[in-house]
């Protein structure tokens, strides 16, 4: 697999082959090689990537998923959810086996199966997205100096692999210069799995009815006034990054020599 990416020249900010990397129990695991950055290097295949639960990987897996993880070599595991989430749906199988940490960046749990339907959903959970990248400026922190300085490859994930996922992954690809468009559409990659997500859900929460129509979506407006929001706030993305969530240049420095060709 590695060596296939390898041969890409130029993949595009959309969705090679290989950027979705199958398994039959993770619906959202994906690999962050390929995108452009603003000196014309490349996010390198095979170092960093962004995922749905680890915990479905209990048991071993489902299709040989335990041995397809393994395979990719992952030596850091960064788990992005409540402890309470973890205690409920569990951990990447033996933890031992990897640096891991579990740094949750969001503070203010909701449920978005319980959403008022009536409401703007971009808005309100960019307005959710704002409230982790006040809050977890120490968490979020940690997760950027583990990517930069940790073991590699590297994951991270939360529950779906939508929102803090999608924020961390952001927030990464701006600091090695990533241009926002290909962010966005990074992003917005997980609207492909929202279905299976959806039915994920409806498999855990048996007796329960879903409000809240956008469940699992993740168009690339959330993601949009999210930035924007950060940028009216701090100044601009990378001045959070450097005043708000205290990213040094040195941090920075390693980031990009660690996860770009």
């Amino acid at each position: 697999m590695t060596q296939q990416r390898q041969t890409k020249a130029q993949p595009q900010p959309h969705t090679p082959p290989d950027r979705h990397i199958p398994f039959r129990r993770l619906h959202n695991f994906r690999d962050l090689g390929g995108y452009r950055t603003a000196d014309g290097r490349t996010v390198a295949w095979g170092r960093l990537y962004r995922a749905d639960s680890l915990g479905k990987l209990q048991g071993g897996g489902e299709g040989g998923d335990w041995e397809r993880f393994l395979g990719l070599g992952i030596r850091t595991v960064i788990d992005l959810r409540y402890p309470w989430e973890i205690e409920a749906r569990g951990r990447v199988p033996e933890p031992g086996r990897f640096t891991y940490a579990n740094l949750s960046i969001e503070h203010r749990p909701y449920d978005q199966a319980a959403i008022d339907p009536d409401i703007d959903p971009w808005r309100y959970l960019a307005d959710r997205f704002a409230e982790v990248a006040e809050d977890g400026v120490e968490e979020i922190r940690q997760v950027i100096e583990l990517i930069a300085a940790g073991p590699g490859p590297a994951v991270f994930h939360c529950t779906s692999g939508k929102d803090r996922t999608g924020l961390i992954a952001a927030l990464v690809l701006s600091l090695l210069e990533v241009s926002q468009e290909q962010i966005l559409a990074d992003f917005a990659l997980t609207e492909l799995a929202t279905q299976r997500l959806l039915a994920d859900w409806h498999a855990a929460n048996p007796g329960r009815t879903m409000r809240w129509p956008s469940y699992g979506r993740a168009p690339a407006t959330v993601l949009s006034l999210t930035l924007a929001d950060l940028a009216a706030r701090h100044g601009s993305v990378a001045a959070y990054l450097t005043d708000g969530v205290g990213i040094t240049e040195q941090t920075a420095t390693r980031l990009r020599q660690r996860l770009l060709d």
